[in-house]
């Protein structure tokens, strides 16, 4: 999401409250400077980096991070690619990248896609995605759909068991909290999107949007990123997410915050868009501080 579509309440009630670290965020490091629109990120024990990149607008690029001090290491162009909407960044067991091309505030989208950068073209400065991943929602028939039935965006998504699973960011007039889950097949070429269920956040969208998705190395938790909030899925079996415990999760800090990751098996790391003096952070958090203070 482009900060210049944020809403207005940043600048409002919660200003002072993001001016310093809360009980559950423990503040990193300020991204660099020409990191302003981060919208995705994913640790890889493989390079060691924190791999990062922006959304709309922004260049065709991915940029490793080191994950300790927030320098970027590494700088790689993705070729045969354009970023129409770069909404998020994750990874496979093996250390492979996918990059989220599936941005579509308006659901007017039909090329949404995910490209795969292969761990061994990351020490170069250019990469050629390995295959794309082009996908519809076989739901959506009308392009866009009338304003109460905007409901095919997505900033976050994560690969299991080669498979993709994508959660939407509810855009309707009328906002309820309604969340999808949709299934894609990690295979290069053209599938229709599964739909897996579907779930309520809440009914406040300044609060309730899903902006990021991530799952742990051990893949028992589903981590779901909010602008003061995590949704987090757990004892469930196989894909079943949605059938797991579901908790919210109060990070009693609110910002544009557009991406997660796990770390390890309890720690998260979140990062958020810089919105005029506020945010461009990386922060830390763990699950099971969160818990002890809900």
């Amino acid at each position: 999401m482009s900060s210049k579509n944020y809403i207005s309440v940043l600048f409002s009630f919660v200003f002072l409250s993001c001016q310093q670290d809360s009980n559950s965020l423990e503040t990193l490091y300020s991204l660099p400077n020409k990191l302003k629109e981060v919208s995705g990120i994913t640790y890889s024990s493989e390079t060691n980096l924190l791999w990062t990149l922006e959304d709309s607008g922004n260049a065709n690029v991915i940029y490793g991070l080191n994950f300790q001090n927030g320098e970027i290491e590494k700088t790689v162009t993705i070729k045969n690619s354009e970023n129409i909407d770069w909404e998020d960044i994750t990874k496979d067991k093996n250390g492979n990248l996918y990059i989220g091309d599936f941005g579509n505030n308006d659901n007017e989208r039909k090329d949404l896609c995910i490209y795969k950068i292969d761990k061994n073209s990351l020490n170069s400065e250019s990469a050629v995605p390995g295959y794309k991943v082009s996908f519809a929602y076989p739901e959506q028939k009308k392009f866009p759909p009338k304003k109460s039935a905007i409901l095919y965006d997505v900033e976050g998504f994560f690969e299991f068991k080669n498979n993709f699973y994508l959660f939407t960011k509810n855009r309707s007039k009328g906002f309820d909290g309604t969340a999808f889950l949709y299934k894609i097949p990690n295979t290069p070429g053209f599938h229709q999107a599964v739909l897996m269920g579907k779930f309520i956040t809440c009914d406040d969208y300044d609060h309730c949007a899903i902006t990021s998705a991530t799952i742990s190395p051990n893949e028992s938790t589903v981590a779901l990123l909010m602008h003061d909030k995590i949704l987090i899925f757990e004892n469930f079996k196989d894909e079943n997410f949605l059938n797991g415990t579901k908790t919210m999760l109060k990070l009693n800090h609110f910002s544009q915050k557009e991406a997660v990751c796990f770390n390890d098996n309890d720690h998260l790391f979140i990062a958020d868009e810089r919105t005029k003096s506020i945010g461009g952070n990386v922060y830390k958090t763990s699950i099971k501080k969160l818990k002890s203070k809900s």
